[in-house]
């Protein structure tokens, strides 16, 4: 099955719209669980269900232009992106209508990031920063979306974004330095040197 996700990925980045279509049912449980992590780190009571959250990240992905697709990694990488800014997009609304009636947080997802601030952050604070950070540098903003937003490793990241792992591993200290920094949390601890 791996392997036929791989086909049609790349039968799909070569602009064969059939191809994404017989693709999600093969990653339809996969994107359906990835759906259920986001909104379990959501508030309680979220009008959205983990369906209908795939189903808009169905049809945004569908209007995403095709491309160099590298594999399984990256296109749950992709997808856990566009169900987060489903929900970020979902939180603005709801927010707009209460007029500024509320503020919404996101949990972030991994919890295996060491991440020294209160892990239940302000939406349009953490989409500002990451803003903020693409601006400077978009590989230390991409790195921070999947390693919070989707859960991978810094090797998995690595084999996504086509990078070194040591070179994802710097690039992640730096923007989670500057992101603390932004947010307002504690300033990392500098990296002991080995002695000896």
């Amino acid at each position: 099955m791996s392997g036929d996700v791989t086909r049609l990925l790349q039968q799909w980045g070569d602009g064969d719209s059939d191809a994404f279509e017989t693709l999600i049912p093969l990653v339809y449980d996969e994107l359906r669980k990835l759906a259920a992590a986001h909104l379990r780190n959501e508030r309680g009571g979220h009008t959205l269900q983990p369906t209908g959250l795939v189903h808009e990240a169905y049809m945004r992905l569908t209007d995403r232009p095709t491309g160099n697709w590298k594999g399984r990694a990256q296109f749950y990488a992709v997808a856990s992106q566009v169900i987060r800014r489903v929900l970020v997009d979902h939180a603005r609304g709801r927010l707009r209508q209460k007029r500024g009636g509320g503020t919404r947080h996101l949990v972030l997802i991994d919890a295996g990031v060491d991440w020294p601030i209160e892990r239940s952050i302000q939406i349009d604070r953490l989409e500002d920063a990451l803003d903020a950070l693409a601006v400077l540098d978009a590989t230390q903003a991409r790195i921070v979306e999947l390693r919070f937003f989707t859960g991978l490793t810094i090797d998995e990241a690595a084999d996504v974004l086509d990078l070194s792992p040591a070179t994802v591993k710097r690039s992640w200290s730096s923007a989670r330095a500057w992101l603390l920094r932004e947010l307002g949390g504690p300033s990392p601890a500098p990296a002991r040197r080995a002695t000896g």
